[in-house]
């Protein structure tokens, strides 16, 4: 797979994101990494490095400023850097009653999940068309297909993102782009450097491992894109609550919200 196309993952120095650079990496693909913090960014990038025979540029950037995706593109193109993969990661969420946490965190976390996905998206895609391969990967979440009061702003930017990803898919069909949206439940905390361990067996096996995401994520990119809801009880979760009455699903859940 190794050639001159990079694959971008942002928030790649932890996670999901350490993950999806390591399966690139370990396919040949060349890299550029995004992350926040430049220390541990630099790192991980300096791992790959020695690790394979692929280039790979770190890139630290704040990307839940104004203007962020618009600016890191800008950055790619100043270097000459040919992007057929965009793997948008990068995100957070906020926990609380929604007129308790500070509006200026809430506007970061609308920019970080929602924002610099369609600046980057949008900025990308016009040199991606002309790449022999091309995919976007878009990483939402289980918690976009439901209200979720006490976590109100977080669920509705992952709805965004997933009904804007599935809309991208169909729209980008002909032009032979692969659109993957990826809506993982609850995922798996250890430390980066730590080895892989299986994922506690905690909320009926609800929680994953970054790696098996990955690995799903990857299965489905293979065969033309499309939705990634991976795990069985995910999957049945998703599907068991268009059985109950809309107006009784936030009560429910701001129920589970609050335990």
């Amino acid at each position: 797979m190794q050639g001159d196309g990079y694959a971008l993952v942002t928030g790649a120095s932890r996670g999901l994101g350490m993950a999806f650079a390591r399966e690139f990496a370990q396919r040949r693909h060349n890299l550029v990494l995004v992350a926040l913090h430049p220390e541990p960014l630099q790192a991980f990038a300096e791992e790959l490095r020695r690790s394979t025979p692929i280039s790979v540029t770190a890139m630290d950037a704040d990307l839940s400023v104004p203007g962020a995706g618009q600016a890191l593109a800008a950055r790619l193109a100043q270097q000459g850097l040919s992007i057929d993969i965009l793997v948008n990661n990068a995100g957070f969420g906020l926990r609380g009653e929604f007129r308790q946490i500070p509006l200026q965190r809430q506007l970061e976390m609308l920019r970080l999940n929602n924002e610099v996905v369609v600046e980057l998206t949008y900025a990308l895609l016009p040199a991606m068309l002309n790449r022999p391969q091309k995919a976007v990967v878009n990483i939402s979440s289980t918690a976009g297909f439901q209200p979720i009061p006490y976590a109100s702003g977080y669920a509705a930017t992952k709805a965004f993102l997933t009904t804007f990803s599935l809309a991208l898919e169909q729209e980008l069909r002909s032009s032979g782009v692969t659109v993957v949206t990826v809506c993982p439940g609850r995922l798996s905390k250890r430390d980066p450097a730590a080895s892989p361990q299986p994922a506690q067996k905690k909320w009926g096996g609800i929680i994953q491992d970054p790696e098996d995401v990955v690995r799903h994520t990857f299965r489905v990119l293979a065969n033309g894109g499309g939705l990634v809801v991976p795990g069985a009880l995910n999957k049945f979760s998703v599907f068991a609550q268009r059985l109950i009455p809309r107006k009784l699903v936030p009560r429910l859940v701001a129920k589970m919200s609050r335990a």
